[in-house]
């Protein structure tokens, strides 16, 4: 064929559409094969923090700028009130909801595109509820979705698996009880074939695996008691939501109680290491990159002096008590530690609870930048389309330029409160406060 070309301008035409359709497909593969996160990532947030659990989406644009009548796809109302963050698949978006006094716990399903309902589940309804912070809700734990399946847990209350087809429950659970004290908050975990449940209260502290088919427990761990019987009553409860971190080929659960940090087998439940600090509360999700384990240290009362946590980086391979040879570094910070920080490409973005922004150096702990915000942050920043996207408690996002410089490029404000993290699907942001759920996207 080649011979002819010169003289055969059909074959000619034939074979460039023939090597353009090869190209683009070899482009594909190559996405493909090297795991390009815009194409597998995009269209799903399926756990706290996104399918890694990392805050990072592999959106390629996101708006930048936006108010309650710029940008805004849809809004819809949301009965009650609730903190857990939404999680998205196969184009719908799954968030629970609790009426004011907790007597009335709901799973909720909208539409991608639309916002439009399609199912509305009431699940549990308590004879009696226990009290909780002024700042929590009934509905703070983030719900796991997979496909098929979605996972809801409401603590202490009871935790559930729906059909996502057609919106049935396929088990129930309400005897993984604790006394929260301040309300619910750990959100849940799918690993292989288990749901991972946190069940840390003032009375109780353990973790559990159930079975995602049948809701059955496939094993219990419970925190050790040489470290919590001495502990006082209020600070033995935490509200964190734990990690996979694969370590020499074999896979660690982390999770940061509020007396130690833990690494377990995430099949069995055996412990695996350990790093004790602190005699209160944890909230912060632990965080990982480049083989190093980040996490929020329970809080400190020193003797004298002011009380403080530490965000603390560790290197996971090790057996027993670590502490001594294999904390990398430490940073003080104020206590009790609500938002999880973002770490993206080496650098480390959080907001303390006195306000400060700061970017940290993952290596050495070193915090390159530091300014003060004038409003609290417990929502954690996510990364899309380029841009850290960090939002205030009264709806207000900055869109950050990555680097240490924390160069503001965009402002922008919803009206309401933001306790939610946002989850980033389709090159848009899901954002929920306590009016409604607003899908931002380019009008």
């Amino acid at each position: 064929m080649l011979l002819h070309l010169s003289c055969c301008k059909t074959e000619l035409f034939l074979i460039s559409a023939i090597m353009k359709k090869l190209k683009h497909l070899a482009i594909m593969f190559t996405l493909t094969a090297f795991g390009f996160a815009g194409w597998s990532q995009q269209a799903s947030w399926t756990h706290f923090r996104g399918d890694r659990l990392d805050g990072i989406s592999g959106a390629t644009k996101v708006p930048l700028h936006w108010n309650d009548t710029t940008n805004i796809a849809w809004k819809a109302d949301i009965e009650g009130k609730g903190w857990s963050s939404p999680v998205v698949n196969d184009g719908q978006i799954w968030i629970t909801t609790a009426n004011l006094t907790g007597t009335e716990m709901k799973a909720l399903c909208l539409d991608l595109e639309t916002g439009r309902k399609m199912f509305d589940i009431a699940l549990f309804k308590p004879d009696s509820v226990q009290k909780k912070h002024a700042i929590n809700t009934y509905a703070t734990p983030t719900c796991a979705l997979e496909k098929g399946r979605v996972y809801v847990t409401f603590g202490t209350y009871g935790t559930a698996c729906l059909n996502t087809s057609n919106g049935q429950v396929i088990w129930k659970r309400t005897d993984l009880t604790c006394d929260h004290v301040q309300g619910p908050g750990s959100s849940l975990l799918i690993y292989k074939d288990f749901l991972i449940v946190h069940v840390e209260g003032t009375d109780v502290q353990y973790i559990a695996a159930l079975d995602k088919a049948t809701g059955l427990t496939v094993w219990r761990t419970d925190r050790p008691k040489e470290l919590y019987d001495p502990m006082p009553w209020i600070g033995k409860k935490a509200y964190i939501t734990p990690i996979i971190v694969t370590v020499n080929g074999k896979d660690q659960l982390i999770s940061n109680g509020s007396a130690a940090c833990f690494a377990y087998d995430p099949e069995t439940g055996k412990e695996l290491w350990r790093v004790v600090q602190g005699i209160d509360s944890t909230i912060s999700m632990p965080f990982s990159a480049n083989g190093v384990v980040f996490f929020y240290s329970s809080f400190v009362h020193p003797p004298e002096g002011k009380d403080y946590c530490e965000l603390i980086a560790l290197n996971p391979d090790g057996k027993g008590d670590i502490a001594d040879d294999h904390i990398l570094w430490r940073h003080k910070s104020p206590p009790l530690q609500l938002l999880t920080p973002l770490l993206y490409s080496g650098l480390i973005y959080t907001v303390d609870t006195e306000n400060n922004l700061q970017c940290l150096d993952a290596k050495s702990g070193e915090v390159l930048n530091s300014r003060k915000l004038k409003t609290k942050y417990h929502s954690s920043p996510v990364y899309a389309g380029g841009y850290i996207l960090l939002t205030s408690i009264k709806g207000e996002t900055m869109a950050l330029k990555p680097g240490a410089e924390l160069e503001v490029v965009a402002e922008n404000k919803l009206p309401g409160e933001v306790f939610a993290t946002p989850a980033i699907v389709d090159n848009s942001i899901l954002m929920r406060t306590d009016r409604g759920l607003y899908r931002i996207a380019e009008e």
